[in-house]
């Protein structure tokens, strides 16, 4: 039996992960971690963070199911192919910690930039090998921390997508690598025993939080849609910059 603090902070980061998946379409890593990762090892945290939005996701397909492009999703998917296997190396033998604060500086500087000096920023007729350079990116990440979701939701808005294109590209793209990175993961020896039973407490929270974030989804407009997912990176580039503040200071 787990402790009631441990298994508070488990739960309360579910819920807000599967509140933030119904609601923009990821982002289940950077809700949960700050609370997970106080009472769990990074480890057994980020593929509790598969396990979690993997859970939620089916969930929330038909939301958006009648935008998926195939085509538009190619581009995401090759560059993956060669980022994801780079960060599953990476998650066991190097340090996440320099590559989770320069995404945070990067979040922090880019949806300031959009929020206060350029709002309506878009790149319509982007060439896609820029798709294919943020799939690479994203599945690094995704392998590294399990956070494939800023680099794809920051392209995605600004290719000047409706809201349901966007999750259309950004969410099947997020959660298919993350499917590759669980497989890598249990070749890790990560899915363990434990990993099942602290998922026994998180995927009903997730999967609550889900229910309430999507009746959000469904009453926001198009801009504020883009404000929402603008607002959330800000918040989790705050959130991957505090948590390694306070991981250095405390080593």
């Amino acid at each position: 039996m787990l402790p009631l603090e441990t298994i508070l902070f488990l739960v309360t980061g579910a819920v807000l992960a599967g509140f933030v998946m119904g609601l923009i379409g990821f982002g289940t890593g950077l809700a949960a971690l700050g609370f997970w990762l106080f009472v769990i090892e990074p480890a057994l945290a980020v593929p509790l963070v598969g396990v979690c939005s993997l859970a939620t996701t089916a969930f929330t397909l038909k939301a958006y199911a009648h935008a998926i492009r195939w085509e538009r999703l190619a581009p995401f998917f090759f560059g993956a192919l060669f980022g994801l296997p780079l960060g599953i190396l990476l998650l066991t033998r190097l340090e996440p910690a320099l590559f989770k604060l320069a995404m945070g500086i990067f979040l922090i500087g880019y949806t300031l930039f959009r929020l206060l000096l350029l709002p309506g920023l878009t790149f319509k007729t982007a060439d896609r090998r820029f798709d294919i350079l943020v799939g690479t990116g994203a599945g690094l990440l995704c392998g590294l921390a399990a956070i494939p979701g800023p680099l794809t939701t920051v392209w995605s808005g600004m290719r000047g997508w409706s809201k349901d294109e966007q999750r259309a590209v950004y969410q099947p793209f997020n959660q298919s690598i993350l499917v590759f990175s669980m497989i890598g993961y249990g070749f890790e020896g990560l899915l363990t025993r434990e990993l099942g039973v602290i998922s026994l407490y998180c995927v009903p929270a997730a999967l609550a939080g889900m229910a309430l974030g999507m009746i959000g989804y469904k009453r926001l407009g198009e801009d504020q849609f883009q404000r929402v997912v603008l607002l959330f990176l800000l918040a989790s580039g705050c959130m991957l910059v505090t948590l390694n503040a306070m991981s250095m200071t405390s080593g």
